[in-house]
């Protein structure tokens, strides 16, 4: 059996369990994988929703133009239905999205306009006002409006509530939800608390982010809205399509939480997802004291891991953050205190240096020369030279060093060190603040790895 185009794969994503990250939690957790659909992501579901409901009421007309404010998922479950159905994108997105998503954008025919992100929403450089703009300049076009579009809910309340409430048995317990627009979490909870009302839904929300204090006080608090590096959740409005009634707890969750644990769902699960469900699971382990043994969790893990490459899976752009907790070179000889490098002059003969490998136990001796880095010397260089001439013993180091030991900085992790190391080059020298050097091996290296 095939299928008549590619909107009619969308839907009934996987629901997998999460074994090794989830170990030390009382619970069962369960991720229901929306990167299945065919745009990798959740999106899809209600992206659909709302184009068929508008086409019901007569909003967009044949050849039209969607006109949509997207953080990229919803943009992308937009054009994949304009790809099938004929009609034109133009989608504005904000500057703080990853490259990735305006590129997959392109890629299937949209236009993408990029907006700042630190702006109010009423600003009229925001990507909401530019969106909202361009639909009174735009012939035939249909503004979509995802966040008060309550067909959003709606695809949610019709497909994703009843898939996990079949794919549990109903023994589903709680819903996870790192949520921005409210429709995954509203419409999803609505239909689960309607087949049971015990089931808890918690929300996940980012710092920078209001819907937390809206929910708990009922009260917008700009104050609370400040800039952040978390994407696809977070509001610094709220939604109509949030109706505060089928939530029952709020956390947030930090910049670093989200992106480390992202990094640690694909590492020890094999599920390359993006940002949000990382956050979303981060949630799960801050409330993790209100669960129980014979609890069922579910969590949506919303997109997939390629929309992030360039950041929370690029290990620059997370040392460039904070983000990595990783020993660098400074770690390595932190417990070391005030011992000096071993090293030799180019003057110095063969046998000096033999002498203080054996009495310190080393393998490799930097040669100096008036304070610069300017070879090195070798046990495994050494033995051959010594094989193949006696002599060399009473030679002087200059005429059988090897080249200098590459040099990196104090701040250079452990993983990166590694590929500096090979067989003609067993160690590296960096500098501290106060100028003297100071020397990691390749010993150094395996010792840290094997922790």
């Amino acid at each position: 059996m095939w299928m008549n185009n590619i909107l009619e794969t969308i839907g009934n994503t996987p629901l997998i369990k999460l074994n090794k990250i989830a170990k030390d939690l009382p619970c069962t957790v369960l991720a229901k994988v929306e990167y299945f659909n065919p745009g990798n992501s959740i999106k899809d579901r209600m992206a659909l929703k709302m184009l068929e409901v508008a086409e019901q009421e007569g909003k967009i007309k044949p050849g039209g133009t969607i006109i949509e404010g997207t953080s990229g998922n919803t943009g992308m479950g937009l054009a994949l239905a304009a790809c099938v159905k004929g009609y034109k994108c133009i989608f504005t997105t904000t500057d703080k999205q990853s490259k990735e998503k305006a590129d997959i954008l392109k890629a299937v025919g949209a236009e993408v306009i990029v907006c700042p992100t630190n702006v109010e929403p009423e600003d009229p450089r925001s990507y909401y006002s530019v969106s909202k703009r361009l639909a009174t300049e735009v012939p035939n076009s249909w503004y979509v409006n995802q966040y008060d579009n309550l067909a959003n809910r709606l695809a949610h309340y019709e497909q994703t509530g009843p898939e996990i409430w079949k794919q549990t048995e109903g023994k589903v317990t709680h819903l996870v939800v790192a949520t921005g627009t409210g429709g995954t979490i509203i419409g999803t909870g609505k239909y689960l608390k309607e087949m049971n009302p015990n089931i808890k839904v918690w929300a996940i929300d980012s710092y920078g982010s209001l819907l937390k204090k809206y929910f708990e006080t009922g009260e917008i608090d700009q104050k609370e809205v400040y800039p952040y590096i978390s994407e696809g959740f977070g509001e610094d409005f709220v939604p109509a399509n949030y109706d505060m009634q089928y939530i029952d707890a709020f956390t947030k969750v930090t910049d670093k939480d989200g992106a480390v644990m992202a990094r640690k769902i694909a590492k020890d699960e094999g599920i390359f997802c993006g940002y949000s469900a990382g956050s979303c699971l981060q949630g799960v382990f801050q409330l993790k004291d209100q669960l129980k043994k014979d609890d069922l969790v579910v969590c949506i893990f919303h997109d997939h891991g390629s929309r992030y490459v360039g950041k929370i899976y690029n290990d620059e752009w997370m040392l460039e953050r904070g983000f990595l907790d990783v020993e660098t070179f400074k770690d390595l000889i932190g417990g070391r205190g005030s011992q000096k490098t071993i090293s030799v002059s180019p003057d110095a003969k063969v046998s000096d240096a033999i002498s203080l490998m054996k009495k310190y136990d080393i393998e490799n001796i930097p040669v100096f020369d008036a304070g610069k880095n300017i070879g090195a010397i070798s046990e495994n260089g050494l033995f051959n030279k010594i094989l193949e001439n006696n002599d060399v013993k009473d030679a002087l180091v200059q005429t059988v060093m090897e080249k200098a030991y590459p040099e990196v900085s104090f701040d250079t992790p452990v993983e990166r060190l590694s590929s500096y190391i090979n067989k003609e080059n067993g160690a590296v020298l960096s500098k501290d603040e106060s100028g003297n050097y100071h020397i990691v091996t390749k010993y150094d290296i395996i010792q840290s790895l094997s922790k």
